[in-house]
């Protein structure tokens, strides 16, 4: 199976590159498919969206890139941040930008009870603390469990083509508030994944945790994977590369895992819609 990879943040965002050297490190590479996927826009300050007024710019320059590079398969998408009475519809974003797909994913966790928003994201760790503390009293099983409902919320009413790193609520915790086999943990997990399987959503197996060392394992971790291939949920995997270096990281050790669990495929996008493709096909 070809490299390929279908979140991808540039410059655009929080990413550290222009579009072209990503294009250019996946050719070098012999990628097959490389979908672009910066962070949406979104209403408030903030140092890790696509600026509104350049939400065009980014769209041009990745169907430009599209036409210019016919060796290799440009997809133009969006990562989308779902927050509650917050955010745009993930329908208008695909409708006005001309998306071949949206990648659905929870940053920011509101409280209706309090204002602000808790960012679970991150290399600094204060930061989740400091969310923890002023949303939600340092509450943890309130706290998670408001990530997963938004979450499900998200899958509910938005319906994105793929969920992203959907237990990454996992990864600034650090174990220190609780540990993923406590059952009012794998409760939340398994209504979560319950819905996905009901709304027939893609589930995004992320690298990029294990190989900015901020996680074990990737998101989802081994336990839900597992769950994953018992529900017979699909997946795809990518690295939500932030450097073109990062486009190829852990693909073949995560292709190697899921393979071992029994996964025989995964879902790629082929220009019109998801489609499974083999792990035995070259």
């Amino acid at each position: 199976m070809r490299y390929f990879n279908f979140h991808t943040h540039t410059h655009y965002c929080d990413g550290s590159s222009a579009p072209e050297e990503y294009v250019e490190e996946a050719i070098r590479l012999g990628f097959e498919t490389l979908g672009f996927s910066g962070h949406a826009p979104v209403s408030f300050p903030n140092n890790f969206a696509i600026k509104q007024e350049e939400l065009q710019e980014y769209c041009d320059k990745i169907s430009e890139l599209k036409h210019k590079h016919q060796e290799l398969n440009i997809y133009l998408a969006l990562e989308a941040d779902y927050i509650p009475n917050i955010s745009t519809d993930f329908s208008v974003l695909k409708e006005e930008c001309g998306l071949d797909y949206v990648i659905g994913s929870v940053h920011l966790v509101s409280n209706p009870e309090k204002t602000g928003l808790w960012f679970i994201d991150g290399a600094k760790i204060e930061t989740f603390d400091t969310g923890l503390r002023d949303l939600f009293d340092m509450d943890i099983k309130k706290a998670v469990t408001a990530y997963y409902h938004q979450v499900n919320e998200m899958i509910l009413t938005q319906l994105p083509d793929v969920i992203g790193h959907v237990d990454k609520i996992k990864m600034n915790n650090k174990n220190r508030y609780f540990t993923i086999d406590e059952k009012w943990y794998t409760d939340l997990v398994a209504e979560t994944l319950d819905i996905i399987k009901e709304k027939g959503g893609i589930v995004e197996v992320n690298t990029r945790g294990m190989y900015k060392k901020r996680s074990e394992d990737t998101f989802p971790g081994i336990d839900i994977l597992k769950d994953l291939y018992k529900m017979n949920i699909p997946i795809t995997i990518s690295s939500d590369a932030h450097k073109p270096i990062e486009l190829p990281l852990l693909f073949n050790e995560t292709k190697e895992v899921l393979q071992r669990i029994g996964f025989k495929s995964l879902m790629v996008f082929d220009g019109k819609s998801w489609v499974e493709k083999s792990f035995s096909k070259n």
